[in-house]
């Protein structure tokens, strides 16, 4: 099957190549059967095997148009490797390209990469809320509207949707089913289920969820 590589994870060892039939499949460099360099943007011919795709290799570059030039797609291919990721990298992905991905794993790093941004981003906003209230309210009299949270809910809301992803592929990471990511959000054991999954070590080798995450420690 012909692919594009959506995303690799150089550092933990891991990624995602779209299918033309519209599905995302999981991959490690241990599936590639030629030496290549992995990148976002990439086409790839590969074997699709339950999720996961195997036998990778570079797929074969497009005949060339009556101008001499190979025909492209009209997209620009990112060749730049991906370098391993800091904390504030692992949140932006969280928010970006991997908000709604509910496959694959997510090691302690990133799981508490994403929570520690998300909350230190959310101080600020509610910081900056009380100062915007106080300014248009009047700092003698205390504030007296409550516009200036809007920022700060506005962001939780933003937040609902990766912060569920993270949660779930940190499930995937230990070997658990990601529907219990509604433990979360029960009012009595929530912060306490979210305490328990993140410092829960990675299940070793491969799961049914992909490989193990690079460098991360059982």
């Amino acid at each position: 099957m012909r692919g594009e590589v959506f995303h690799y994870d150089q550092d933990h060892d891991y990624g995602y190549v779209n299918g033309v039939d519209g599905k995302r499949y999981i991959f490690s460099r241990s599936d590639l059967i030629q030496d290549m360099a992995i990148a976002k943007g990439v086409l790839v011919e590969f074997t699709p095997d339950d999720g996961t795709a195997h036998e990778i290799v570079a797929a074969k570059p497009a005949a060339p148009s009556p101008n001499g030039r190979p025909e492209q797609s009209g997209q620009t291919f990112e060749t730049r490797l991906l370098r391993p990721m800091g904390l504030w990298a692992y949140f932006l992905r969280a928010l970006g390209d991997d908000y709604r991905n509910f496959t694959g794993r997510a090691c302690r790093k990133e799981f508490w990469a994403f929570y520690l941004w998300f909350y230190v981003i959310l101080v600020a906003l509610f910081g900056f809320g009380i100062l915007l209230n106080l300014a248009i309210g009047g700092f003698d009299d205390g504030p007296r509207t409550s516009i200036g949270y809007i920022p700060a809910l506005l962001f939780v809301l933003a937040g609902i949707l990766p912060s569920i992803a993270v949660v779930v592929r940190r499930l995937h990471d230990i070997g658990l089913t990601g529907w219990l990511v509604l433990l979360c959000y029960t009012p009595a054991l929530g912060a306490l289920a979210v305490l328990i999954f993140g410092l829960i070590p990675s299940q070793p080798g491969e799961n049914r969820w992909g490989f193990m995450p690079a460098r991360a420690q059982i």
